[in-house]
């Protein structure tokens, strides 16, 4: 069988930026073993998988070791492949998920704006056993949780200057991932990095679905509602992002790396 491959830097203009994600669309759905072994051979935060179910598709997600409930540069990648290579043109996108709801992706010019769920994080009474000393770095501002556990700093420099184990956090339970986050600078309201070592991710360069959180705690913090955001991994990536009641909008441009296949 033969399954064509798209791999595709997301939330980035240039290539060897952004998050880099594959994007395997399917005539219908493989056993899910099958899907996971993809996922795990391409070795990439995400792969997504798509199916065409009428006018929209069905969308999921798997790291190398896990599906996960939400993606956002993976979906992103879909939906520029969809409107690049499936459909040219297509200005709109609608994903069916299993967990995440109906997503929408609008395609402006080069700009892609996702249309995610809300995930506002609620206060957290103290931190995980292990949390500070996995993350090192001086004692957080403050600690909230949601599908991530959330850790606030007072300043983008020791977001950047973060040197966590891996290990130990891959060791804490309860939460999916880390977010660390703080003020941004130079025209950037904020900046964060993300950690899901348990997920087969130790540092993820660009993740849209922790945006779910942080854009509302930031709205609220800043009172805006329009956001410009930089995630700083090695490869860093920009968002510029929106709340609009209980949904984000997360906008970002994506560029293809590779297309191929996969033979299974």
């Amino acid at each position: 069988m033969r399954l064509p491959l798209y791999q595709v830097d997301a939330f980035a203009d240039a290539v060897f930026a952004g998050n880099p994600a594959a994007v395997v669309p399917l005539e219908d759905w493989l056993p899910d073993a099958t899907l996971q072994a993809i996922a795990a051979e391409n070795n990439l935060a995400e792969t997504a998988f798509l199916v065409r179910r009428g006018d929209g598709y069905e969308i999921r997600w798997f790291t190398p070791t896990v599906e996960v409930d939400l993606c956002g540069h993976a979906t992103l990648a879909s939906a520029f492949v969809i409107a690049t290579m499936l459909e040219w043109g297509c200005p709109r996108i609608d994903f069916a998920t299993r967990e995440a709801g109906t997503l929408s992706v609008t395609r402006d010019g080069d700009l892609y704006t996702l249309d995610f769920p809300s995930r506002p994080p609620e206060p957290l009474a103290g931190p995980p056993a292990g949390l500070l000393d996995a993350l090192g770095g001086p004692p957080p501002t403050a600690l909230l949780k949601a599908r991530d556990l959330v850790v606030v700093y007072d300043d983008e420099a020791t977001v950047r200057g973060l040197t966590p184990d891996m290990s130990a956090l891959a060791r804490l339970e309860d939460f999916y991932a880390v977010i660390v986050t703080a003020p941004g600078s130079g025209g950037v309201d904020f900046v964060s990095r993300f950690f899901a070592p348990a997920q087969g991710i130790p540092e993820d360069p660009v993740t849209g679905s922790a945006h779910c959180t942080l854009i509302p705690y930031w709205a609220r913090r800043l009172g805006k509602e329009r956001l410009k955001a930089r995630q700083v991994s090695a490869r860093g990536g920009s968002l510029s992002c929106e709340l609009v009641g209980d949904r984000v909008k997360i906008a970002g441009k994506a560029v293809l790396y590779m297309d191929g296949a996969v033979y299974i």
